[in-house]
């Protein structure tokens, strides 16, 4: 238990830092890219994770501090809603609605194609017979 604490706090640190960082390099934009970024990206890594670890026998701790911890920092569902108040009023209806489809229907879209590319990826390994 102490080693799934210790992962999901050290993955959430280095999830939390690296969307920071691409926070602050898209800080000046009137658009939220960096939050649709790190939506999508984190949806795909999570998926092809998810996806791997479908024919893989991994520990425990390493599944939650990858899953819950970086993914889980990396991604925001809070500053995606925020980002929608905001937009609803600095700018027109339509941006804002671009916006949260982009955010969900193409977070669920990425999550999936991961999904995919990592189960496809694990088969060949598997076929291959190299080891994780």
């Amino acid at each position: 238990m102490i080693k799934n604490i210790l992962a999901v706090i050290f993955g959430g640190a280095i999830g939390t830092l690296l969307r920071y960082a691409i926070t602050l390099a898209t800080g000046d934009i009137a658009f939220p890219f960096g939050t649709l970024f790190v939506n999508l990206v984190g949806s795909f890594v999570l998926g092809a994770f998810t996806g791997w670890l479908m024919r893989r026998k991994v520990k425990e701790y390493m599944k939650v501090g990858f899953g819950t911890g970086l993914c889980g920092g990396f991604t925001t569902m809070s500053t995606l809603a925020a980002d929608v108040f905001i937009l609803q009023t600095q700018s027109t209806l339509v941006i804002t609605t671009i916006y949260l489809f982009s955010s969900i229907v193409g977070g669920l879209l990425f999550a999936f194609l991961g999904l995919i590319i990592g189960h496809s990826f694990s088969k060949k390994h598997l076929a291959t017979g190299l080891k994780s």
